[in-house]
């Protein structure tokens, strides 16, 4: 299957210094990307909140940004905050390119060329990155929805709709879990905090997969364990959603048998790749 996302945007870096730049300022190794591979990453606040995040993948003369396309002129604003002497130009080619997903199989060969598997779990497949009609020669696309559903069914949020931009911590939202963080490249904006979350084990919530039985409100609602509020759902689609869950209190509820609900739905957390 695959589907076209109209809700991304396409950035292009073009300039002798793009890749150095870019490496300096994201929570992930960019400088060593090789044809056909892609980095998740983000660009974090100097409190270490995550600001934007996207997929990087080369190109012929510099690099290709999958991004949120509601974020797209805000991320361009800021790259340029920082782009002072920089050999770098930032612009957004969305016009000319677009961004499809492939899953439940292999990528056929017309899409070859800027395609890469997505670096986040290998069950959601690969994303490619092409003009329009490159992705229109696959046939009829599956729409935005279906490609939502599969990716709450592996567990893996998205940012700007599960998460909020400029509240959510890079552990939060999963980045570490998700190959979104090299914790032994150099330093980047926000990078102290992210690293004494990792090595002091301060992540106190974090977005959990777990299953529904039943019908949440909709938007989702608080999770609650009896009277105790333990986090919140974030994203459903059928039985499979996404909870940013308190660990400590999702774990109380676990040891003294309290059940889970979110109004009158039950909610199980789903542990490993179930």
């Amino acid at each position: 299957m695959y589907a076209v996302l109209g809700s991304r945007a396409v950035l292009r870096l073009a300039g002798p210094d793009a890749r150095q730049w870019l490496q300096g300022l994201v929570t992930n190794d960019v400088e060593s990307l090789g044809s056909g591979e892609a980095r998740f990453a983000a660009l974090l606040s100097p409190q270490g909140k995550i600001l934007f995040d996207f997929f990087v993948t080369p190109d012929a003369d510099g690099l290709l940004i999958d991004c949120p396309a509601r974020e797209a002129a805000a991320l361009t604003r800021r790259l340029g905050m920082y782009k002072l002497r920089a050999q770098v130009a930032v612009t957004d080619v969305s016009a000319s390119l677009s961004v499809a997903v492939i899953w439940g199989g292999e990528p056929p060969p017309v899409l070859q060329g800027r395609m890469f598997p997505d670096p986040r779990d290998a069950r959601l497949g690969w994303r490619a990155i092409g003009p329009a009609s490159d992705l229109e020669a696959l046939g009829e696309p599956a729409s935005e929805g279906e490609w939502r559903a599969h990716r709450i069914a592996c567990g893996v949020p998205e940012g700007g709709v599960d998460y909020a931009f400029g509240e959510t911590f890079p552990h939060e939202a999963n980045m570490d879990l998700l190959n979104g963080v090299d914790f032994r490249k150099g330093c980047y904006v926000g990078q102290e905090v992210v690293s004494r979350v990792q090595h002091r084990g301060l992540a106190r919530k974090r977005i959990t997969k777990v299953r529904i039985d039943g019908t949440p409100p909709d938007g989702g609602g608080d999770i609650v364990a009896g009277e105790v509020v333990v986090g919140s759902l974030v994203a459903s689609a059928g039985p499979d959603g996404l909870a940013m869950l308190r660990l400590d209190k999702a774990a109380e509820a676990a040891e003294s048998g309290r059940a889970l609900r979110c109004g009158d739905a039950m909610v199980t957390v789903v542990h490993g790749d179930a």
